[in-house]
């Protein structure tokens, strides 16, 4: 019986400070998700990338590393996407990152949304600044996000059960659909792969060249 593999769940944190209450909440929702499925974690700390891309305008001018971790966010099957609230939005820095992201590279792409502030006032960053900007994408966000407040932690730990609560209500509330894109995106590769063997027996090679690393736009 073949294993499935693991999960390929990359985290961004746009928080600015380190260590912070972003970076705490991004842990904790992963540790979360580790607890019911199988999955690989890779976090990018924009407090740690952003000297390297802040005074970027193309992406041929970034810094190698900031390409890897680009290719990363690309190629996930899972993202988590985090920032702190400044001025009512996210990070500056955070949106940058994501302003060399190609464009159809996160299409149905899972998306869980979360962010950290001061005071609940905050808390519809998550619907009025995360949710359009990767309904720009056409990511696949999921249907609850986590906002956390400053009562929330102590010392930059999470402290509060309701926001524990939240965490297992956002990860719970987006199974399904987390599940059915890898279901997807597997059914898909697997056609591929099937219709490339069967033109290697027949001799057939009608179909254009398939490029692997170009994004599959699932649920169309």
């Amino acid at each position: 019986m073949t294993q499935t593999p693991p999960l390929r769940v990359v985290a961004v944190s746009g928080t600015l400070s380190s260590p912070s209450k972003t970076d705490a909440l991004v842990d904790a929702i992963l540790d979360e998700l580790a607890e019911i499925l199988p999955i690989e974690r890779h976090v990018i700390r924009v407090s740690e990338l952003g000297p390297l891309f802040a005074g970027a305008l193309t992406r041929d001018q970034l810094d190698e590393r900031v390409e890897r971790e680009l290719r990363a966010i690309e190629t996930a099957d899972l993202l988590i996407a985090a920032s702190p609230v400044y001025r009512a939005s996210f990070t500056g820095l955070f949106k940058h990152l994501f302003d060399f992201v190609e464009q159809y590279a996160l299409v149905d792409v899972p998306v869980l949304l979360a962010a950290t502030g001061g005071s609940e006032r905050h808390a519809l960053i998550l619907e009025h600044s995360m949710r359009p900007l990767f309904g720009f994408f056409q990511a696949l966000t999921l249907p609850l996000g986590v906002y956390a407040h400053a009562s929330d932690f102590t010392d930059r730990r999470i402290t509060a059960p309701l926001l524990q609560e939240r965490i297992r209500n956002a990860i719970a509330r987006g199974l399904p659909l987390i599940r059915s894109s890898i279901a997807e995106k597997e059914r898909i590769e697997r056609s591929l792969r099937e219709g490339a063997e069967a033109d290697v027996g027949t001799g057939a090679d009608s179909r254009p060249e398939l490029d692997p690393a170009a994004p599959v736009r699932l649920f169309s």
